[in-house]
């Protein structure tokens, strides 16, 4: 792991650029602490002279800021995008399934990647060099960018859930472990969207009473 002293959010891109590699991708993942839905993650190759403005670490964005960065970073940078769902989730651990997500948003990039910046630690198995960074989305501008994409993906498949399961809340809490959607679980059980291996699932798993998923 290594650290900046400065503020410039573009400085391990300079460096990055400064040891040799051309194509810098940041590297980020939004969910991997929620009860339901996937765990989504996102790379993002960014132009040079990109405009940092109002693109930075999403947690700290409001939903319609997200929104408008999504927008201009997907018509600006160079994009992918990598899901895996709950089931999956449930076969190999949110650690292996948050890391299977972010391979598959590199390999969906579509375009050859020389150096990548990971946000938070180690990813193994990237295939290239990577440099992991602890709190890396408002370190980075490329991870940042990553973040934000990773988190509205995320969220905008979470609000589909809610218009097919609106018992549960998706929409407000996007799956998190909330006191609205635990009670909602205590209510009708688990569906098809929760990681049911999570012990908050887990433990209300007998007796699901939601229409169709008996």
């Amino acid at each position: 792991m290594d650290s900046l002293a400065d503020n410039d959010v573009w400085a391990y891109e300079k460096r990055s650029r400064s040891e040799g590699y051309a194509s810098i991708a940041g590297l980020d993942e939004a969910g991997r602490g929620p009860l339901a839905g996937p765990v989504a993650a996102a790379a993002v190759i960014l132009p040079e002279g990109f405009d940092e403005a109002g693109v930075g670490d999403s947690k700290a964005m409001s939903a319609a800021a997200r929104d408008k960065a999504y927008d201009r970073i997907t018509s600006e940078a160079v994009v992918g995008v990598g899901l895996v769902g709950p089931d999956v989730i449930d076969e190999i651990n949110i650690l292996r399934a948050t890391h299977r997500a972010m391979k598959a948003a590199l390999q969906d990039l579509g375009v050859a990647v020389d150096f990548i910046l990971v946000d938070g630690l180690h990813v193994p198995g990237l295939g290239k060099p990577s440099l992991p960074i602890v709190k890396g989305d408002r370190k980075s501008i490329s991870i940042g960018a990553a973040s934000i994409i990773a988190k509205v993906t995320r969220d905008r498949i979470m609000l589909e859930a809610d218009k097919q399961y609106p018992h549960y809340g998706f929409a407000a809490h996007k799956g998190y472990c909330t006191k609205d959607h635990l009670a909602a679980l205590d209510k009708w059980g688990p569906c098809e969207y929760h990681r049911k291996t999570f012990t908050p699932v887990a433990e209300r798993m007998p007796g699901c009473r939601l229409p169709g998923l008996e």
